[in-house]
This record gives structure tokens, sequence and C-alpha cells, in this order.
């Protein structure tokens, strides 16, 4: 363990949360009963009894599902039907690397909002609606927030569905993890508080397999068209087949036991977490008591440099994100994120303790 290679990096499953049995019965039974739709091109909304499946599940018309390859591909083209370059985009500050990618890529200009314990700071966006600020899109991940693993707290979630009515901005709704709380209790999502202006994102990446590549939006009344008609003339259509056997996996009613293994798996890894930053790094961090998803946040007491830190860290075989990505403008040399699902406890526990070593050198 001494010499192995430890990588705080990419939140990913661990391969032994994978069931490829399962999946190749569901493959078989898809291909036996929809080879005609799952082997040909297919409308741009995706395979329709999946989206049956989702409308459903969120009390919602069939035509608002939209189903596309990972949730991050129905971002990017959400955000190019919306955004024009120079529009206005509201962001937690900080936040998930990537999608802040996708708004740069499609011209907007990105406003950050502090963390806390509770999730983004209200009143600070509020503040700033007030002045007179007209963002188009508000991009939030408030269920164990990558990268800080935070919660948005249920008032918080009012105050932003009241802002976003009242000031006409639409929400991007960020929630892989959602279903991947530990302990504690459910919070509704925004989109439960304003279906009428939140764009709902998840995939199952987190849940089944990332390699199926299965994301959907539900997209408000009138939204839906325009992204669907982007997606058509950019790929036709999604893999229907890979659809196929999510909704199979569900309708075996396979889900949620499997969630359920997942939360026991992650649970201890994430015990596992907490307790490593308590006996090593109280007195160098700062982090949220995080109840779910993949990630810890640590924001560092020392007064690092980013470039410095990774550098050292790799010379105690540790491999570190650079906490600047996460962030809409400056800033992010001492933030470091800390993925836990795909590492094992003895893993978490020597590198955190390498961590701690690392940024006790500064």
């Amino acid at each position: 363990m001494k010499d192995r290679l430890i990588r705080f990096t990419r939140g990913v499953p661990p391969t032994e949360s994978f069931d490829p049995d399962q999946l190749v019965e569901c493959t078989k039974s898809v291909l036996a009963q929809y080879s005609d739709v799952v082997l040909q091109y297919g409308p741009s909304r995706g395979f329709t009894p999946l989206r049956q499946q989702l409308a459903q599940q969120n009390n919602v018309d069939l035509p608002r599902v939209i189903l596309g390859q990972g949730s991050l591909q129905l971002q990017d083209m959400s955000a190019r039907v919306m955004l024009k370059p120079g529009d206005l985009v509201y962001a937690e500050n900080p936040s998930y690397d990537r999608a802040l990618t996708v708004f740069k890529r499609a011209g907007g200009q990105i406003t950050g909002f502090p963390l806390e314990q509770d999730g983004l700071n209200v009143d600070a966006v509020e503040a700033s609606l007030k002045r007179g600020d007209r963002p188009i899109i508000f991009y939030i991940i408030p269920d164990f927030q990558n990268p800080s693993g935070t919660v948005l707290s249920f008032e918080k979630r009012q105050r932003i569905a009241n802002l976003a009515r009242e000031y006409e901005f639409w929400i991007i709704e960020d929630s892989p993890y959602r279903n991947l709380r530990y302990r504690g209790q459910d919070v509704p999502s925004i989109f439960d508080l304003a279906p009428d202006r939140v764009f709902k994102m998840s995939s199952f990446s987190k849940l089944i397999c990332p390699g199926l590549r299965v994301g959907y939006v539900i997209a408000p009344e009138g939204m839906a068209d325009p992204i669907a008609r982007w997606a058509e003339d950019s790929y036709i259509n999604s893999s229907y087949l890979n659809q196929a056997i999510v909704y199979d996996y569900q309708q075996r009613g396979w889900l949620e036991p499997h969630i359920q293994c997942l939360k026991d798996l992650y649970r201890q890894r994430l015990d596992g977490m907490l307790k490593a930053l308590d006996r090593h790094m109280a007195s160098a961090a700062t982090w949220s008591r995080v109840e779910g998803g993949f990630f810890v946040g640590l924001t560092l007491k020392a007064n690092v440099n980013a470039d410095d830190l990774l550098k050292r860290a790799e010379g105690a075989n540790l491999q570190l994100t650079d906490g600047r990505n996460f962030f809409t403008a400056a800033g992010g040399d001492q933030f470091v994120r800390l993925p836990f699902c795909a590492l094992t406890p003895d893993e978490i526990e020597e590198g955190v303790a390498r961590l701690a070593q690392v940024v006790s050198t500064f």
C-alpha cells in the first residue's frame, strides 16, 4: 500500500458495483423484444418505453422527457439552445468543472456564488438580481454537490424557486447523486417546487454503470422541442439499445435493490473518509459532514499554490485534481476534491494520511 499510487481524481463507481450478468440478461431480452427498434434509427427524444417510465416517475407529460448520451450532453444541448454569446449564467462556486466548460463554450458569462454549509449563499444571489443582473440559466447541483458534497437546504431551494419565477430565469438542476443518500433525510428537489422553471437532469451512470451512457432531461413546457430538434440535427438519435437495457433493468425491479447495495457499499467508504479526515486533517482543513454522493470537498487552511500542491502530491504517489478548475473565476488553490466511492477504506486512509503529510510541508 505504501508504494501504490492513490488517485483522488475522478468520481467514478468501482468496478465491483457493476453486475455484468444482469446486463447480459437485459441485453438479450431487449434484442428479443425490440430489435427492430433498438437496432434502427429513431426519433431524437429516445426509446419510448424508458421515457414513459421516467414520465410516470416524475409525473410529467411524455414529450418533456428527452434521453441522451449521459446528462452532460443534454446540458450542452440545452445551453446551446438557450444561450447566445455574452448571456449571463449563474452557478455555485465551486461547481462541476465540465458543466462550467459547457456554458463557456456556448458563450455564457458565468457568475459564481459561494457555498455555505447548507448550500449556496442565496442572499448574495438575491442581491445580485436586485442590482439588475438577468441570468438566463442558473446551474445548480443541490444534492451532494460536485465538488463540495454539500446539500442545498429546503429553505434555500424554496427561495431559489421563487426567485426563478420572479426574475424569469431557467434552473438546470443536475441531480446524478440524489438517490445516493447514505444517512439523513431527503429534501424535495427544486423541480418539485418549480417544475415550470426547472430542467431536471440526471443519468444512470452512477446508479447502473457509466458505460451505458444513458442520461435524461425533463424540460419545461415549450423547451423540449428545440432541444429535440438540436439533438436530431446533431446525431439523429442517441443509443436506443442502451436505453432499452436501462428500461428492462428497471422493469425487472432490479434498480432499487441495486441502489440499496450501492448505499451499503458507499456508506462504509464515506465513513472511512470522514474518520480519516478527522484523524489526519482536523487542524489543516475544513469540510462538510457529507451524507451522500461521491465527494468530500476540503478547504485547506495553509496558503498553498495549486501547482506546488499537485507536484508535491505526485511526489507522495498521490494524484489530485486541480482545485482551480471548479471555480468560476480566480481561486481554488486551497480547494481539494476527494472522491471516495471507487477507493477501499484502506486506500482512503492511506491517501488522506499522505495528503496531510503533503499539506504539512507548506
